[in-house]
């Protein structure tokens, strides 16, 4: 077994982190019929490295980068009981890697960071008919909250 080592991207990772974003945007398209047909970006990976309230992390198998995620510290509305709260994003990992728990090491990894910025909740979105991506956050401790609801008019 190859061993998973966890750590901060670095602007040197970003044409691997762009080809991960595209597979995020491939995986959701099914779920999201708002998606523009035409190549889009949802981050700007590079700034998101660069910035103190963002950890972009990546998991590596021998020296390749498998997987991503990040925690962007947020400021909570003034009506919560935090005042802020860590968003989580950006999980991916290559197929060939799946079903080897990278993306829970990463969360953990995300949360160990979230701690030492004394944020004491994390947050995320997952499209619901993605019942594997689901699974796997409960999984990792994530209970349901809101649902997000839409129609096309």
């Amino acid at each position: 077994m190859h061993s998973i080592h966890i750590r901060k991207a670095t602007l040197t990772d970003l044409p691997q982190l762009l080809e991960f974003e595209q597979g995020i945007i491939t995986a959701e398209r099914p779920y999201d019929p708002t998606l523009k047909e035409e190549k889009i970006h949802y981050y700007n990976i590079e700034k998101m490295i660069s910035s103190p309230e963002v950890e972009v992390l990546v998991a590596e198998i021998d020296s390749r980068i498998v997987s991503s995620g990040y925690a962007r510290i947020e400021t909570a509305k003034p009506y919560l009981n935090h005042q802020n709260y860590a968003y989580l994003g950006f999980m991916f990992t290559h197929p060939d890697q799946r079903g080897k728990e990278i993306n829970s090491k990463i969360i953990e990894s995300l949360k160990s960071w979230c701690h030492s910025q004394n944020t004491t909740e994390l947050r995320l979105d997952v499209y619901n008919d993605n019942i594997a991506a689901i699974k796997a956050y409960e999984k990792a401790g994530f209970k349901k909250h809101l649902i997000n609801m839409r129609i096309g008019l």
